[in-house]
């Protein structure tokens, strides 16, 4: 009965995640193969963190979430796992909070300060307070992740979607995307899959 009644909510804040993104149009973003652009995200501890503290890294992995989305909750743990895999290999997580906090009141800085210490999130949690970096990006949902790859001095996007295809489910997941993608780029092989379609709740805009 509770996982009927999991499935049942998931259900629910999808359809309702697609309502409201029909009226919230979003900018085009970035593509695969494109350099992002410098910015700074928030951190915890009150302060800022850019792409330049990541110049020592082959790359970071960008995802957007927001507090208050049942699809980012479930991807907490697995977000964890994926920075703990990949951030000795060159590709730590980077999570961004980027809902309107004025529609959602837990999306707010303090929010994320206590979510992040109250799960002991191994990998930065920060906010974009302005929407300016999840407008950049071409963020749609929470979660979204975005993997760039440092080359030349850059940061280019070289995989972007979702993180796998089973929100509900960790045990049911079928296709590791984002896990894949990382394997590839520390093995030296091709990412299969640079894009897909992301799940979760629509980004809420200002």
């Amino acid at each position: 009965m509770k996982k009927l009644t999991g499935l049942a909510f998931f259900a629910f804040a999808f359809v309702a995640a697609f309502a409201v993104q029909a009226q919230t149009p979003v900018a085009k973003g970035y593509a695969v193969g494109d350099a992002v652009v410098e910015f700074q995200v928030r951190k915890i501890d009150n302060q800022f963190v850019n792409l330049a503290n990541y110049a020592s890294q082959k790359g970071v992995v960008v995802v957007f979430m927001a507090n208050h989305c049942p699809f980012s909750k479930a991807y907490e743990d697995r977000l964890m796992a994926i920075h703990n895999k990949f951030a000795a290999q060159g590709y730590p997580v980077l999570a961004v909070q980027a809902s309107d906090v004025t529609i959602y009141p837990e999306d707010a800085y303090e929010v994320v300060q206590s979510r992040s210490r109250e799960r002991g999130f191994t990998f930065p949690y920060t906010i974009d307070e302005s929407q300016s970096v999840a407008r950049a990006f071409g963020a749609s949902r929470t979660p979204q992740a975005f993997v760039l790859v440092r080359t030349g001095g850059k940061f280019v996007v070289q995989y972007m979607g979702a993180i796998d295809d089973n929100p509900q489910d960790a045990a049911g997941v079928q296709k590791h995307y984002l896990d894949d993608a990382l394997v590839s780029l520390t093995t030296g092989r091709a990412i299969q899959t640079n894009t897909t379609r992301p799940i979760g709740c629509a980004v809420k805009w200002k």
